[in-house]
């Protein structure tokens, strides 16, 4: 009976320590793309998506605005590379079941009295997580 209790406990933690892992993952793929963006690095943040995925931004007077990752990171690459460009993003939650994830991200830019709410899709594809889909909203445009 001992021996039932101890391997059930076993098999518990190991359960647990796996879904840690898998969010800590998902989690470092967002993180990729909020360091990437807040510091103009294109390569950072073309490094968190699948290449094929598209990302549905918010864009004044146009309703759908559709970018590849490669434009996305384009955005960028003017600026100075590594500088803190005054975006703040935090991830506000990540839900996830075997293969597929979701996750929120918060982004602010004080200084233009902005914020953005990110709603991410990932996949892990080939054992690392990639964001393959991407829709932003103005919350105070």
């Amino acid at each position: 009976m001992r021996i039932l209790i101890l391997t059930l406990a076993f098999l518990f933690s190991m359960i647990t320590v796996t879904a840690q892992s898998e969010e800590a993952a998902i989690r470092e793929t967002i993180q990729k793309y909020l360091d990437g963006s807040s510091h103009s690095d294109p390569k950072l943040i073309t490094s968190a998506f699948y290449p094929h995925a598209d990302l549905f931004l918010s864009k004044k007077d146009q309703e759908l605005w559709v970018l590849s990752p490669e434009e996305y990171a384009n955005l960028f690459k003017n600026r100075e590379k590594g500088k803190f460009n005054g975006r703040f993003g935090k991830i506000l939650n990540v839900d996830y079941a075997n293969n597929i994830a979701s996750a929120k991200a918060e982004i602010a830019i004080p200084s233009k009295n902005l914020l953005f709410i990110d709603i991410f899709l990932l996949k892990k594809l080939e054992g690392e997580w990639k964001i393959i889909s991407k829709a932003a909203t103005a919350v105070n445009p």
